[in-house]
């Protein structure tokens, strides 16, 4: 019963973790594109 708690435990943060991860690199494409745009309208 441990083992199988601490295996959903490490996959629940691992989760957790690749969705802050998607979501940082999913808002720096957004700054990026809004300086590129920024840029352009120049």
């Amino acid at each position: 019963m441990k083992k199988c708690a601490a295996l959903f435990s490490i996959a629940l943060f691992l989760a957790l973790a690749g969705c802050n991860t998607v979501k940082g690199v999913g808002q720096d494409v957004q700054k990026a594109g809004s300086a590129i745009e920024n840029a352009a309208k120049k």
